[in-house]
């Protein structure tokens, strides 16, 4: 399962680092289909996970996080070319264009965001989930604030889609078992964390492993995971690391509550 943010020839300096240039997405997009891999929708992943039909023996699900604005110019048409289903986690507070502030107020700093009209356009042709309201770090916030993110995020997109919304992102890929069980009872079905390994069909609905694709992410280094090397298979222990990280943030969130938007590399 792969996690892009942006794709981009000229990206704002804060998200630069998690960009991919749009004549690199499309050589990865063509590396996958040479390995052999399927690229199946996210649904089938969510169904294998809760013993339905398996997936193909090699299947690979495509995700993207926040709703830049180069989704609808640039990933669009480069998956539609191809015929390749994908999933795109918006935050919805962060949604409206090139202005600035955002129309619902979001931690991500500005950059150009999707517009409502052209979410509801791409939902016809991919599916659309939820990254919550304002991309904070929910396993550092309250339990009634993280309430408020996941449930007010699922009721803002079903309204503007007309239609249930089942997906969703952890921001930054952060999450604790107090942050899943809001999500659970919030009514997503699945929630897409970071991990840094590959999704299994013993992983977690609540907590599916993502392999994200950022800007030093080389040629040699996609084509292993693309071949299934390089990278551990979830489900796995979560890492003494990230336990420490997130108590961490914890501490800072309780005495300043600052909670950075841009991604950080432990999960």
């Amino acid at each position: 399962m792969f996690l892009y943010h942006s794709v981009s020839a000229d990206p704002p300096s804060w998200i630069a680092p998690f960009t991919v240039c749009p004549r690199v997405f499309a050589e990865q997009l063509d590396l996958l289909a040479d390995s052999g891999l399927e690229v199946v929708p996210l649904r089938r992943l969510i169904a294998a996970l809760r013993g339905g039909p398996p997936l193909p023996a090699r299947s690979a699900v495509l995700t993207f996080d926040d709703g830049f604005a180069d989704f609808h110019s640039t990933v669009a048409p480069l998956l539609a070319a191809r015929g390749l289903p994908a999933t795109l986690y918006v935050t919805t507070g962060a949604l409206g264009g090139p202005s600035w502030p955002p129309e619902h107020g979001s931690l991500l700093p500005p950059a150009p965001m999707l517009t409502w009209r052209q979410v509801r356009e791409l939902d016809q042709f991919v599916e659309i989930g939820g990254h919550t309201r304002t991309h904070p770090q929910l396993d550092a916030l309250r339990r009634q604030a993280v309430q408020e993110e996941v449930r007010g995020c699922k009721a803002r997109l079903e309204d503007a889609l007309g239609h249930r919304v089942d997906a969703f992102a952890y921001p930054h890929g952060y999450s604790s078992r107090t942050v899943r069980r809001v999500v659970d009872e919030a009514g997503w079905t699945s929630a897409a964390a970071v991990r840094y390994g590959f999704s299994s069909g013993a992983d977690e609905p609540l907590r599916i492993a993502r392999l994200m694709v950022r800007t030093d992410t080389c040629r040699d280094r996609f084509l292993a995971w693309a071949q299934g090397a390089g990278a551990p298979v979830a489900p796995f222990p979560e890492r003494v690391g990230t336990k420490a990280w997130r108590g961490y943030r914890r501490l800072r969130a309780g005495i300043d509550h600052r909670h950075p938007s841009l991604p950080t590399p432990v999960r």
